[in-house]
C-alpha cells in the first residue's frame, strides 16, 4: 500500500493490556505540544461507538480530539468477540478494503494518526485475514503495548518477532500496568531491560496503573512523567518528511 498518511499502529500482546489508555494518552501528550493527532479504532467489538464503555468513547474523552465516536470507530459491533465473529453475529461480513476505507476521513483530516488495533496481532479480522494484515496493509510502524508484570517478556518477544517476520517495523514498546501491581511481582523492575536486550527494541516507558476514573489531563500528565514521548514524535515526523520528499 502506498503511504498516504503518517501514523503508528498500536497493537497489544493480548486483549485488555491497555492499548486504549496508551493510545489516548500519547495523543493527548502530543496534542499538548501543538501537534494535530487523531485516533482511529478501525474495528471495535463489545460496544457500539457512542456507548460510554466503548474504546471509541474513551479514546475521544482521554485524547481530547473533537471527532465523533462514529468517526473514530466506523465499524463497531456489540458482541464481545473477535471482530470477524462480532460482525458475523450481526449478519455482517468484514473485508480488509472496507476496514481501510473506514479510516480515509481521519487520514485526510489529521497530520498524524494513532491507529489502535483490536486485541493482539493474531486476532481474526476477516474470514481470511488477521489484525496484523491490517497493520501490513496500512504500512505503519508498530507501537506494541504489553503488560508490565510477570510473563510479559515471552508475550512481547513473540509479538515483536511475529511483526518483523511480516516486514513490520517495531518502533517501540510501552509497558502498561493494566492492574495494580502485586508486592510479590519483582519482574516489573527488570522486564523492560530484558525486552530491550532480547528483542533489540526500545521500551519507551512503563505506565503505572491509573485506577478508577481519571481525566484527560491526568492521563497526559502520567504519560509525560513515565513515557518518553520524544521518540514517538520522531517516528511520526520522519514519516511526514519522507512523504513530503516522495511527493
Amino acid at each position: 500500500m502506498k503511504k498516504e498518511f503518517a501514523g503508528l499502529f498500536v497493537a497489544g500482546t493480548d486483549t485488555e493490556v491497555g492499548k486504549t489508555v496508551v493510545t489516548a494518552g500519547i495523543a493527548a501528550a502530543l496534542r499538548e505540544r501543538g501537534s494535530d493527532v487523531g485516533v482511529w479504532k478501525p474495528v471495535q467489538s463489545g460496544a457500539l461507538a457512542h456507548e460510554q464503555t466503548s474504546d471509541a468513547f474513551r479514546l475521544r474523552a482521554w485524547s481530547g480530539v473533537e471527532d465523533l465516536c462514529e468517526e473514530i470507530a466506523p465499524l463497531a459491533f456489540s458482541a464481545p468477540l473477535t471482530p470477524w465473529l462480532a460482525a458475523q453475529a450481526e449478519g455482517r461480513t468484514l473485508a480488509l478494503d472496507e476496514v481501510v476505507a473506514g479510516g480515509h476521513f481521519l487520514m485526510a483530516k489529521h497530520d498524524w494518526l494513532l491507529v489502535e488495533g483490536a486485541g493482539g496481532l493474531a486476532v481474526p479480522l476477516t474470514q481470511t485475514e488477521m489484525m496484523i494484515d491490517l497493520a501490513v496493509r496500512l504500512n505503519l510502524p508498530l507501537l506494541l503495548v504489553a503488560r508490565a508484570g510477570l510473563g510479559t517478556i515471552n508475550h512481547t518477544l513473540l509479538s515483536v518477532w511475529y511483526a518483523r517476520s511480516r516486514g513490520l517495523e517495531v518502533a517501540g514498546v510501552i509497558l502498561n500496568e493494566a492492574a495494580p501491581a502485586t508486592a510479590t511481582d519483582q519482574s516489573i523492575a527488570t522486564n523492560a531491560a530484558m525486552i530491550e536486550r532480547y528483542g533489540n527494541v526500545s521500551v519507551w516507558g512503563v505506565l503505572p496503573y491509573m485506577g478508577g476514573a481519571f481525566t484527560q489531563q491526568q492521563l497526559a500528565e502520567s504519560v509525560r512523567a513515565h513515557v518518553n514521548v520524544s521518540p514517538v514524535e520522531s517516528v511520526l515526523k520522519k514519516q511526514t518528511i519522507k512523504g513530503e520528499i516522495q511527493g
